[in-house]
């Protein structure tokens, strides 16, 4: 009999710790379905945050490094320059890279580190208990923001692939979501093409992923994915903002 569907071999076997309807798992099919098709499992190093997916290093097949809250990227880019030849990434929620970690991946944007970075932005604080995070829409509810984020006291939610697109190291920049099978294929893609962007020595590349947190949101897994599309994609436009790809094609 044909096998038409099968586990990824960029994943383990460990049962993962996150919440029904989570679409973490998701993201990390993708990630692992990308380093087995380009054949790097064997020379990959992730950076694991704290956050939700602290535990990553249980899940990717893969040797893996746990930083600690928003380092990620000084981790990664210590690993990357003494193992140039090794593909290294760093898996990471808004809450980690957007707050306290964001000097490390504004900095090493600009550095034009090469590594790779997944950022899952489901704008709140999934782990520490639903707190308001740098990426939280304006009005949205959370822990420290009860009565809906006030753009007057906590100003505008942080864009940030835009910003990191504005940085000359930055040279793939793309917002993707996972609501949709549709949406995931293109993640899929993106997700890929940055990996690629690495291995090509081109520069820092990052994926910024949209996704849901039902649980702190206080909501169902579907009307979270319904939630998603109808606040977060209009307020976080999804698609490419920067590839070397198209900078050559200018030239």
């Amino acid at each position: 009999m044909a096998v038409v569907f099968q586990k990824t071999k960029g994943l383990t076997n460990k049962e993962t710790h996150y919440c029904p309807g989570c679409t973490h798992g998701i993201i990390h099919r993708l990630v692992g379905e990308t380093l087995e098709e380009l054949d790097v499992l064997g020379k990959s190093i992730g950076v694991a945050p704290v956050g939700c997916s602290v535990l990553a290093y249980k899940y990717f097949n893969c040797d893996m490094q746990e930083a600690a809250h928003g380092r990620a990227p000084a981790v990664a880019t210590g690993i990357k320059r003494v193992l140039p030849d090794n593909v290294v990434f760093t898996y990471q929620g808004d809450g980690d890279l957007a707050s306290i970690g964001a000097a490390e991946i504004v900095h090493a944007a600009a550095r034009g580190e090469k590594i790779t970075t997944i950022f899952v932005n489901n704008a709140i604080y999934g782990m520490t208990g639903g707190q308001m995070a740098p990426t939280t829409l304006p009005g949205q509810k959370a822990t420290t923001s009860p009565y809906g984020r006030d753009v007057d006291h906590a100003g505008m939610p942080i864009r940030v692939s835009e910003m990191l697109s504005t940085l000359h190291g930055a040279v793939f920049v793309e917002r993707v979501s996972v609501d949709t099978p549709a949406n995931i294929r293109k993640a899929k893609k993106a997700i890929k093409r940055a990996f690629e962007v690495q291995i090509e020595g081109k520069g820092f590349g990052i994926v910024e992923v949209l996704s849901t947190c039902p649980t702190n949101w206080g909501i169902t897994p579907v009307k979270a994915l319904e939630w998603l599309r109808e606040n977060m994609i209009p307020y976080y436009p999804l698609g490419n903002i920067k590839d070397p790809a198209k900078t050559e094609e200018v030239k």
